[in-house]
């Protein structure tokens, strides 16, 4: 039997330290103190001890193209599609893996133990976007958890073809079915490709994670056409997810409530990407200048799950990223003015039990009989992770340790 103690560790919503044990890769007792001896010990000294952090958006057939792409010179979404279009018809699964795995590593080292992948799926890349990320998987499977949602950027109507594709790629391996319905030509042609993504998940009995309203255009509005075909459906709450939603911050206060009541009436769930959108929309605006993200605390309010992912990495609608959740938690809490007493921990649950809530990964948790994929901090408290971003000081897969960053800094004077 494999063991291991975690010792002098500070979990959030226990006051003194606490010993970690951990047996053949569960967490297998939590006590102020653990009288054994002679196991092999991570002193934790008073560092915070959560699950491990998961990012439940990001595009990894994209990561890492900055460097052979010609440059957005608009800084538009528009334009970040059209040129990946040159790129994405010369990918190979080598050039997927190998500018994937640099991203999966250093999200692994900063913590990221669980991820959810969009993948191009259109008659550009055809099925390669996914053939690389399926290897990508596989190389790096005893690493990290990897689901992959087959998305139609392209659209599905304006783009003839990508019905079979879609079809092909759930059966090839993708894991959820995408979508991205403001990306077509009519509300008529959004709601047909609302409606066959839903078919398709019917059919594989697969959840759905679309790409919704990723615009500042008030007069874009799938985000209540996919709520209204999940209740007509009768989706389980918690099987539809809707990424982006940047509308939503741009309708009236009026319409917004009346669309989030139905969000919550249809248990959809919502992943902002601050960075991205950030970055991508109020483009055309002059002051004020919009934030580009939802309304991550109207939504919370009315007791909707919201999580958040890094989205890109060095891509052609993002030239930054570090893969870091806590950079980009730092981030979504000063775009989403969330400061509050409580609002500190309320960020890092969405980027550990809200965003398990999504990935639904079996085991995922700091109780005994979890799984023990675990971060160790040098900080005691939520609000100073957010804060500082510091480096990881072990990272636990399994109850083996995966990662390990020291850091020394001095003040000479």
């Amino acid at each position: 039997m494999e063991r291991l103690c975690i010792h002098n560790a500070h979990l959030r919503g226990r006051g003194a330290p606490a010993d970690i044990l951990v047996e053949d890769g569960r967490i297998a007792r939590i006590a102020d103190r653990l009288e054994e001896t002679g196991l092999p010990t991570l002193d934790a000294e008073g560092g915070l001890v959560c699950p491990a952090f998961l990012d439940a958006h990001i595009h990894l057939d994209k990561v890492n193209v900055c460097d052979v792409v010609r440059p957005n010179e608009s800084g538009t979404l528009r334009e970040a599609i059209e040129i990946l279009w040159e790129k994405k018809r010369s990918y190979t699964v080598e050039d997927i893996v190998s500018r994937g795995e640099e991203v999966v590593r250093r999200a692994v080292v900063n913590g990221t133990l669980g991820m959810r992948s969009h993948v191009d799926v259109d008659t550009i890349g055809r099925l390669m976007p996914l053939e690389g990320v399926l290897a990508l998987r596989e190389k790096y499977r005893e690493m990290l958890d990897l689901q992959i949602v087959a998305f139609p950027q392209e659209g599905i109507l304006r783009d003839p073809g990508c019905q079979t594709l879609m079809q092909q790629a759930m059966e090839r391996g993708a894991d959820i079915v995408g979508g991205m319905p403001a990306n077509e030509e009519t509300p008529a042609d959004s709601l047909a490709h609302v409606k066959f993504c839903f078919d398709l998940a019917e059919a594989f009995g697969a959840e759905i994670d679309m790409h919704v309203d990723e615009t500042d255009d008030p007069f874009y509005r799938t985000l209540e056409m996919v709520a209204d075909e999940a209740m007509s459906r009768n989706f389980a709450p918690g099987r539809v997810t809707a990424g982006h939603t940047c509308a939503l911050a741009a309708y009236d206060d009026h319409y917004a409530r009346y669309v989030i009541d139905k969000v919550r009436e249809a248990g959809i769930q919502i992943i902002t990407n601050p960075a991205t959108n950030l970055m991508l929309q109020g483009r055309g605006d002059r002051q004020p200048i919009r934030r580009g993200i939802t309304r991550v605390k109207q939504l919370l309010e009315a007791g909707v799950n919201v999580t958040f992912g890094q989205d890109c990495v060095r891509d052609t609608f993002y030239p930054y990223g570090s893969a870091d959740m806590l950079q980009v938690a730092n981030l979504l809490a000063h775009a989403a003015q969330m400061s509050l007493p409580g609002e500190t921990e309320q960020v890092l649950d969405m980027i550990t039990t809200g965003a398990n809530r999504i990935l639904k990964l079996p085991g995922y948790g700091l109780e005994p009989g979890c799984r023990a994929d675990l971060v160790v901090l040098p900080v005691a408290a939520a609000g100073e992770a957010i804060r500082l971003c510091p480096p990881r000081r072990w990272v636990l897969r399994g109850g083996r340790v995966v990662a390990e960053t020291r850091t020394e800094s001095r003040i000479y004077r």
